[in-house]
């Protein structure tokens, strides 16, 4: 049980909007610390859904969400605010930096927000990550003079400033080429082997999901396998 990082138990979540429809129906799993797992599925299969669920970003669904032994259902908007950015990272197909930025900046911001550390002990954990990744040399370009691989390695370096357990991907390489993707993969697996965190990526990239520990695919709001 200690190795469990993230339960969900009899998901159910509906749509109402311009009529009421079921889009996950009663959805459960296990995911392990240290786990890489992706989610595939059609569009429309409920995979998106059920990650901003899984995310905390997602609160009007039935059922229990477990991270890290805390029970996360019902809790405050400001509750789930302050654990999302101790206990999770994102990295989404778009990067979301702020273009005028440079790297080390838009890597500090989400620490700089949890207030945790001081600004120079941020600073030296930013560094940290760009080194992790092979951006170092990158730490003070303006995010918009980076190619989209290096910009996209920028913002899994920002999801890793907090030192998150866990770290959610909505499609992280669905913007990028074969080379590029396969190269953020690897970050992926060393972050889970070597790091102990746990990964759980949507995808509609086959090669992506089969070189995850695990693939869930959904269909109709359901786990299929």
């Amino acid at each position: 049980m200690e190795n469990t990082s993230l339960k969900v138990k009899n998901l159910i979540k509906y749509f109402h909007d311009p009529t009421t429809f079921q889009v996950l129906k009663g959805v459960s799993i296990d995911v392990n610390k240290g786990e890489f797992l992706s989610i595939v599925g059609k569009s429309g299969s409920g995979k998106s859904t059920l990650l901003y669920v899984l995310s905390t970003m997602d609160t009007d669904y039935e059922g229990t969400l477990e991270i890290n032994g805390n029970i996360l259902t019902g809790k405050s908007q400001n509750e789930l605010s302050t654990f999302r950015n101790e206990h999770i990272g994102f990295v989404f197909q778009f990067h979301y930096l702020l273009p005028e930025f440079t790297c080390l900046q838009n890597i500090m911001i989400p620490a700089l927000k949890l207030g945790k550390f001081s600004p120079e002990e941020i600073e030296q954990k930013a560094y940290e990550s760009l080194r992790l990744l092979d951006l170092e040399d990158h730490a003070l370009k303006k995010a918009n003079k980076l190619s989209g691989g290096q910009q996209q390695r920028v913002a899994i370096a920002r999801a890793l400033i907090n030192s998150p357990s866990v770290i959610m991907g909505d499609e992280p390489t669905g913007n990028l080429d074969s080379l590029n993707a396969r190269a953020v993969q690897d970050i992926f697996k060393e972050l889970a082997k070597s790091y102990g965190q746990t990964i759980i990526c949507v995808t509609h990239d086959n090669d992506f999901a089969r070189n995850t520990d695990r693939t869930i695919e959904m269909k109709d709001g359901l786990i299929i396998n």
